[in-house]
């Protein structure tokens, strides 16, 4: 639901400035008190508001120039040489979608970096160092790696509730950020009648490691190409695809594309890394 209201929110806001402006002030309330405002500053074009930091990630809606926006962080990416200022800062939106920082007037205080803002919640992880390992959630260990009852099933599965944030394990490159279903559509809850990953990425680590999750309950929050750190949100817990019930599949493979013949028990890996894949002690 909370995804369906920022669509709401943004395809209101590029239909109306004036309208944006109220809706996205009555939102200020609930963010965090180092959100910032500021004002699309196009010089009258439409700003895109895209998927992630970099113009080569799918876009999500247009602003008009004079929009009000209340900013929750900024993070890193594509250089943009815009109206305002030329920067590589993105400024990440309340709904999770990024505007360039080169086209938004504002004032002159240090906005929150994205990646600092983890660890505030009690279901955070601590923000890892670049070679640093991590849970991608915090559950116990449901089903696993290709058991005599599913000798298909290439990873684990670790039950968790709805729009739980899922983490990136360790710094990468997304290689992959896609829907996989054989019904057409990842927007609808799954069932084991239903081929596929449902909304699942790839992430390509050191040493061509690939991690992989499945089952997400909307589109990722990254896009192929995009650089993660390690404990990066990059999507949230559902049951798309071909699924049961709540749950992060996830996969570790020694090898890049990802395939059967490199899958390796999750668990085991993730042990050699400092990582035990379970509740918290």
């Amino acid at each position: 639901m909370k995804g369906n209201v920022g669509r709401l929110v943004l395809t209101i806001l590029a239909g109306s400035g004036v309208m944006g402006g109220l809706l996205l002030g009555a939102l200020t309330g609930a963010a965090q008190a180092a959100d910032t405002a500021g004002t699309v500053n196009t010089g009258g074009a439409l700003l895109n508001v895209r998927t992630g930091p970099a113009a080569t990630t799918p876009r999500k809606a247009t602003l008009p120039n004079g929009t009000r926006v209340t900013i929750e962080c900024q993070q890193e990416g594509q250089k943009i040489w815009g109206r305002v200022r030329t920067t590589n800062l993105w400024d990440r939106l309340l709904d999770g979608t990024y505007v360039s920082d080169a086209y938004v007037s504002r004032g002159k205080a240090l906005l929150p970096r994205c990646e600092a803002l983890l660890g505030q919640a009690a279901d955070d992880v601590p923000l890892a160092a670049n070679g640093a390992w991590v849970a991608p959630v915090t559950a116990t260990v449901g089903s696993g790696f290709r058991t005599a009852s599913r000798p298909t099933h290439d990873g684990v599965d670790l039950p968790a509730a709805r729009n739980t944030a899922i983490r990136a394990t360790s710094a990468g490159t997304v290689i992959t950020s896609e829907c996989n279903v054989s019904t057409g559509t990842c927007d609808v809850d799954g069932s084991p009648a239903i081929k596929g990953c449902g909304w699942y990425v790839e992430i390509e680590h050191a040493d061509k490691v690939v991690t992989r999750y499945c089952h997400m309950i909307r589109r990722p929050s990254v896009s192929v190409g995009q650089k993660v750190f390690a404990g990066q949100v990059i999507g949230y817990v559902g049951t798309s695809g071909n699924s049961s019930g709540p749950h992060l599949h996830f996969e570790t493979h020694t090898g890049a594309p990802a395939n059967r013949t490199n899958a390796v028990e999750p668990v085991a890996f993730m042990k050699s890394k400092g990582v035990t894949l379970g509740p918290k002690n």
